[in-house]
């Protein structure tokens, strides 16, 4: 029912895939000369280390002492569980296992790299990190994160996940943060996008640049970033590497390896340890990334250089992306409402180790309540759009009678997301 590991077992390194892909990552490029950019060139926004770590192909970088205390603090090593009163509901042979990173005081993975980032931060002497967050789960790790180094914290938190979740906000308060509803009237590109609509509902692309530019504006302040770039997929892969330990106590090698993506961060953390083994075909596992039809960059996106914000403040970037300009859906997945991938999830799809599929609202929410009545967790409406595949997949399984082992990440809770919960159990969610 449940795998543990030791509190000695908990991984000493951060694996970077880097060293391990099929071709180079592009590199990012000066949106002015279309040229590489140098690390020096990232210092104004990001502390020494962690710009070191971005451009980095050294397979493993030491986890401090610190950070290994702090992640101690937080839970981990976290569990991995098997499902079988969801493979009972489901009638499927298949095996279905879920690695839990929803137990911790924030109540996702993202604490996983805002712990480091906030460490590296403050070894560096920085007094404030600036940043913007979606559904509030990234926002609120970062805020737990400043909070245990003494540092402090100016979230933009999108608009639309402002108004519907007011608890996140609250918690990030708790912790000490500062937030502020994206657009604001607090940074020159918050007031344009006001200027157009009163009630613009936000975006990550916005609130990005928001925290941008009140890093540059700000006095000792860096930025930090919840998903997509290098470093913050590489501080993940602790999930994925203590998952090998688990599957290793369990003799299992799995089929399907599924988890959510809008940046990229949980799905990166989680399969890259085992997708290493893919690169150099020791395994034969199908890595699935599940993203909302709301925002599918990797399945409608286009492969190519654009911008990671809406006020093209940042390099360009090589990645799946709808648009640096595009506006998604108020869906309730927040921390999914972003118009690029990943570089390293989307170089990976483009090199097919990777298949994207995109799935409705309704149908996410229905697979969260059949989640809800059989393993009794209210998951994320992020995480639910892995659940909705791991249900096709267990169903396909049944159908052809195979005993297909099946993992995926629940990368976070639902106890913050209960409106929209009220709204399904209503039959709002079309």
């Amino acid at each position: 029912m449940k795998t543990i590991l030791d509190q000695e077992e908990m991984p000493s390194n951060f694996y970077n895939i880097q060293a391990d892909l099929p071709r180079p990552l592009d590199p990012p490029l000066n949106p002015a000369t279309r040229q590489p950019i140098t690390p020096d060139m990232f210092e104004p926004l990001f502390p020494k280390e962690i710009i070191r770590q971005e451009v980095s192909s050294q397979k493993y970088i030491p986890i401090p002492e610190e950070v290994r205390e702090a992640f101690l603090r937080l839970g981990r090593p976290t569990p991995l569980y098997r499902a079988k009163r969801l493979e009972n509901y489901l009638k499927t042979p298949a095996r279905i296992y879920f690695k839990r990173e929803d137990m911790n005081p924030c109540g996702s993975h993202k604490p996983n790299t805002a712990i480091a980032q906030a460490y590296y931060a403050m070894k560096e002497g920085v007094e404030t990190l600036a940043s913007e967050t979606g559904a509030g789960q990234w926002g609120t790790a970062l805020a737990y994160a400043t909070m245990l180094f003494g540092l402090k914290c100016k979230v933009f938190m999108v608009r639309v996940s402002f108004d519907q979740k007011p608890q996140r906000k609250t918690l990030m308060n708790l912790y000490g943060a500062e937030v502020t509803s994206s657009p604001s009237n607090k940074t020159s590109i918050g007031k344009k996008f006001l200027a157009k609509d009163p009630e613009h509902p936000g975006s990550l692309g916005i609130a990005i640049s928001e925290a941008i530019e009140t890093t540059v504006m700000g006095k000792n302040t860096k930025y930090s970033l919840g998903s997509v770039l290098n470093h913050v997929l590489m501080h993940q892969t602790i999930i994925g590497q203590e998952l090998l330990l688990q599957l290793k106590m369990l003799d299992e090698t799995p089929d399907l390896m599924i988890g959510c993506v809008g940046g990229g961060s949980n799905f990166g953390g989680f399969a890259f340890p085992l997708m290493e083994k893919k690169i150099k075909g020791k395994v034969d596992t199908q890595f699935i990334a599940v993203e909302p039809t709301a925002a599918p960059s990797i399945t409608k996106g286009k492969y190519d250089y654009d911008f990671g914000d809406a006020g093209q403040m940042t390099p360009l970037l090589k990645m799946h992306s709808l648009g640096h300009a595009f506006i998604p859906s108020k869906i309730h997945a927040g921390g999914l409402r972003y118009h690029g991938m990943a570089p390293l999830v989307s170089l990976l799809a483009d090199e097919k180790y990777i298949q994207a599929r995109a799935v409705e609202e309704k149908a996410v929410f229905d697979a969260a309540a059949i989640f809800s009545h059989t393993e009794g967790i209210i998951v994320a409406p992020e995480s639910a759009h892995a659940i909705k595949v791991v249900i096709d997949e267990a169903l396909a399984a049944k159908r052809a009678n195979e005993r297909k082992t099946i993992v995926f990440n629940l990368s976070g809770h639902g106890l913050l997301d209960l409106n929209g919960y009220e709204q399904y159990l209503k039959g709002e969610i079309k």
